[in-house]
């Protein structure tokens, strides 16, 4: 009720600056005695029923913040207290790099979606890795991820050489690390997806992990404006590699059937328009996969009804960011509380006895 009326406010404001005064609200409030406890108290949802194992650990629920809501790794313990299971920061790149310039990000509120050309803006890896090192001894019950990627001026022949040194440094404090080869703000970035490319960054990211002394696991973020035989592809790459999971999807460039003024702005298109598309490439991939692979899902998705739909299609994880800007800071214990009623609803024991029964 509080976010509906100040919403307004915050919409007058350009969309980044009025990212950065919420995002610096919260990372404030985590400095202030108690109040991570209230917070949680009045927003979050907890419940047995959605506690779940993926990727060779435990997660108090299956959902989590996409990566690009907090670039710096500094949100971690606000946004678990606002009852997410898991938190995937960046898109962090090896050194550090501003974006593009400015105005790069839209809202479309008819259609409940997002258009940004970020860039990967990336404070660089060392940087990330200071906050990570406080992070991860605060927040022993909220997983972790880490997206990486490469910066814009490395060519893509040496790639691989941006990935492996994030890899490297940013690792030993992340429960997963994510690829990021789907942006669409990168120029070529999504060339990565062509088969000789992938096996090289797959590989040469495969032999990092196998000489950690704790290997970690390795999640491939993939672009829903691939074809299905794309798809295909890059999934059987992927499990070849020894990858643990794919996160579908990145956002997309397509632009079906808009109705807000911002619809024509250069960039990737994420929110509701997005929903049909990913799902579609969960389903896939759980088909293609049969469950030998985990799968993270984003992409539309803002109810409990979205984030069960595509556990259902094969998710074991779902993950959010345009929710957060048009539903607020409660939207994780709304979400939560409408999956476990869809749960009950339907007879299921556990959240794992839902993953992919729309495959069978």
């Amino acid at each position: 009720m509080i976010y509906r009326l100040i919403r307004p406010l915050l919409f007058r404001l350009d969309p980044e600056r009025a990212h950065d005064l919420a995002t610096a609200l919260l990372s404030t409030s985590a400095h202030i005695p108690g109040c991570m406890a209230l917070l949680g108290s009045l927003l979050a949802f907890r419940h047995p029923l959605l506690a779940t194992t993926c990727l060779n650990q435990q997660f108090m629920n299956p959902l989590g913040v996409a990566a690009g809501f907090d670039k710096r790794a500094v949100l971690i313990e606000g946004l678990a207290a606002l009852g997410f299971g898991h938190v995937e920061v960046g898109t962090i790149t090896p050194r550090p790099q501003p974006g593009n310039p400015r105005p790069r990000m839209f809202r479309l509120p008819e259609d409940a979606a997002l258009i940004n050309r970020l860039g990967f803006n990336s404070p660089g890896m060392v940087v990330v890795e200071q906050a990570l090192q406080k992070a991860h001894s605060r927040n022993p019950h909220v997983a972790i991820g880490v997206n990486i990627g490469k910066n814009r001026d490395t060519p893509l022949e040496r790639a691989s050489e941006d990935y492996v040194a994030a890899f490297n440094l940013l690792a030993p404090y992340a429960d997963y690390v994510a690829i990021n080869i789907s942006s669409p703000n990168t120029p070529g970035l999504r060339q990565l997806h062509e088969r000789s490319a992938l096996e090289e960054l797959l590989q040469a990211l495969s032999l990092s992990n196998r000489n950690l002394a704790q290997p970690r696991p390795l999640l491939l973020k993939i672009s829903p404006d691939e074809s299905n035989s794309q798809i295909e592809m890059v999934v059987a790459v992927g499990i070849a590699a020894g990858f643990a999971g794919i996160i579908a999807t990145n956002t997309t460039t397509e632009r079906i059937a808009l109705r807000s003024s911002a619809a024509h702005e250069i960039g990737g298109l994420s929110g509701r328009p997005l929903a049909v598309r990913s799902k579609a490439i969960v389903q896939q991939i759980r088909t293609l996969a049969q469950g030998q692979i985990a799968i993270i899902a984003v992409g539309g998705i803002t109810t409990g009804n979205d984030a069960y739909a595509r556990i259902r299609a094969g998710a074991n994880l779902v993950q959010l960011y345009t929710a957060l800007i048009y539903r607020g800071p409660g939207v994780a214990g709304r979400i939560a509380r409408e999956l476990v009623e869809c749960i009950l609803r339907d007879g299921f024991r556990t959240l794992a006895d839902v993953i992919g029964v729309d495959c069978i």
